[in-house]
């Protein structure tokens, strides 16, 4: 019997097969390997950014935007100019730069360039402001640009200057804008293309509005009626805001940017203006009412330098609108009264405070009175009040510094947050945050109270419901209630579980001082509290959580 010989052709066949299969088993483990990864090789400028995680990424982006920075360096034939990222309304975008990034290549050829260490550049992704960016090349042009001039005038003080055409070469605009996207981050000298430049207004035309309009710039105020008082533009102001520009058909039409009026004018036009105010709830006999919403007003400074620009060049007609938009609420009157505020869904009262203690409480508990927390967002109790010093009238009180008592500015607060957890607790508000106390306050209940302190720890709960919550505090010199008004749709249980792991106090020896406070101590245990929550028109179960919390023991003070 003999071996029979396979031609050669087929081994050849067999070989090509073979070596496909090997290249895209390599290219299968690498995009495995690449997944939730930058693609390899990939550059920004000189950075690196190839194969990296998402976080990582994103962190090294977040280095290059502060890098970024920096003057830009832009170069034409005719000379160089540094200009600061903002005055050309350029933006880095980071999250976009990083989807350029996480864009793996389907390529084959691409991807084997990276996996033997071949770089690309990605360009990044950023965001240019047309009218800053024409500004701000127009502030350049006697650098960059070679004896480029459109028609135009402009003042000197109160006198009409003409800007006299001429033929030149001026950078050419689009071309410069994407130059800048694409380079502005690697630190070197961008360069701008340039393009020939004809005038499209004459030098008639710029005689003629010197001899004519341009002389009714300066020639007396200008009065613009507001909201409140009138509003007088002075001449010196006008030439310091009108410019004639060409119109687009070859004449020349007085120009005021909307940010010059608004330098120039907003100290006089910010009185006229007023936010928007929310609805929100008052309680009147018993049950909550709506308060109505407020529109607000603020100054359309495209619109109102249209309108000192047309009665500036204007003889006769020296008066002019101040123009505002409409800014409306967040939330409407209608929308309030969608909120379903109507009845007490829970309700939580804390007692045995007195003095200073007392008077924080009162004036945190001012400040909260009246919140009202939309469905789905979330109320955080440092960030509504804001800072609680003795600025804001807070005194010395009582606190736990260290596992013992003393006094700090604000002391007495964590009964109120106490107050408030529970009344979140009880209307079935989603916990987010809360810290317990180092050590058991027997006034509160185990395992179910609340802590804050200003820039470290604070109380949070979100409004998981459909409805709005209002916040209602009423304070005595003993007590706080805190009520959650709403639409009930939940029933919530609370079980507090037996006392575990007692330890025992030690003793400690104080300086005396006024913040030392002697104590006679308290054992530490662990506790816990399950809270169940269930719907309240069928009954059933919905939620159910367990919170184990460890008490330290309070120690026994000495002051010394």
């Amino acid at each position: 019997m003999t071996n029979a010989r396979l031609p050669v052709g087929h081994w050849i066949v067999r070989g090509l097969i073979g070596a496909v299969l090997l290249v895209a088993l390599a290219f299968g483990v690498d995009a495995i390997l690449t997944h939730g990864h930058t693609a390899r090789g990939a550059h920004i400028a000189e950075f690196d950014l190839g194969n990296l995680d998402e976080d990582h990424a994103r962190a090294e982006l977040s280095t290059l935007a502060v890098a970024s920075h920096g003057p830009v360096r832009l170069r034409t034939d005719s000379g160089t100019a540094q200009v600061d990222p903002g005055a050309l309304g350029a933006d880095f975008d980071v999250e976009a730069t990083l989807d350029r990034l996480l864009d793996q290549p389907t390529n084959p050829w691409e991807r084997f360039l990276g996996m033997i260490g071949v770089h690309h550049q990605v360009a990044p992704v950023v965001h240019l402001d047309d009218e800053k960016f024409n500004d701000a090349l127009d502030e350049q042009r006697d650098s960059l640009e070679k004896a480029a001039v459109e028609g135009g005038v402009h003042f000197d003080g109160l006198t009409p200057v003409g800007d006299f055409p001429s033929k030149g070469l001026q950078v050419k605009r689009a071309a410069a804008k994407q130059a800048v996207a694409d380079n502005w981050l690697s630190g070197s000298v961008i360069d701008l293309e340039m393009e020939p430049f004809s005038p499209t207004v004459s030098a008639q035309t710029v005689q003629d509005t010197l001899d004519g309009p341009a002389q009714n710039v300066t020639a007396s105020s200008v009065r613009l009626s507001s909201r409140r008082d009138p509003i007088v533009v002075t001449p010196r102001e006008l030439g310091n805001l009108v410019r004639f520009v060409p119109d687009g058909r070859g004449g020349l039409m007085p120009q005021v940017k909307p940010k010059d009026a608004d330098r120039t004018l907003a100290k006089r036009t910010d009185p006229t203006e007023s936010k928007p105010v929310n609805a929100t709830f008052r309680l009147s006999g018993g049950s909550p009412r709506v308060v109505p919403s407020r529109d607000g007003a603020a100054v359309d400074w495209r619109k109102t330098a249209q309108e000192i620009a047309r009665s500036a060049a204007s003889r006769d007609d020296r008066s002019a609108e101040v123009d505002y938009r409409v800014l409306r609420p967040s939330l409407d009157t209608a929308g309030a009264r969608k909120l379903g505020v109507k009845e007490v869904v829970s309700e939580f009262t804390t007692d045995g405070f007195s003095g200073a203690s007392g008077e924080n409480i009162r004036l945190v508990a001012q400040d909260v009175d009246g919140a009202l927390v939309r469905p789905g967002k979330t109320f955080s109790l440092n960030g509504y009040t804001g800072p609680r010093g003795t600025a804001q009238g807070y005194v010395d009180s009582v606190i736990i510094d260290h596992g013992r008592p003393s006094k700090a500015v604000g002391g007495g607060i964590s009964q109120f947050a106490t107050t408030l957890y529970n009344a979140a607790y009880f209307a079935g508000l989603e916990d987010v945050a809360h810290t317990e106390h180092a050590y058991y306050i027997s006034r509160y209940p185990e395992a179910r109270e609340a802590t804050v302190f200003e820039g470290l720890i604070d109380l949070q709960f979100k409004n998981n419901t459909p409805y709005g919550v209002y916040i209602e505090t009423q304070w005595s010199p003993s007590s706080i209630t805190v009520r959650m008004w709403s639409t009930k749709t939940v029933d919530v249980e609370s079980v507090t579980g037996q006392r575990t792991n007692p330890t025992s106090p030690t003793e400690v020896s104080v300086p005396a001082s006024d913040s030392c406070i002697p104590s006679s101590g308290q054992p530490g245990f662990t506790a816990s509290d399950t809270r169940i929550i269930r719907d309240a028109k069928t009954g059933r179960e919905t939620y159910r959580h367990t919170r184990t919390v460890k008490y330290d023991p309070e120690p026994i003070v000495r002051c010394r």
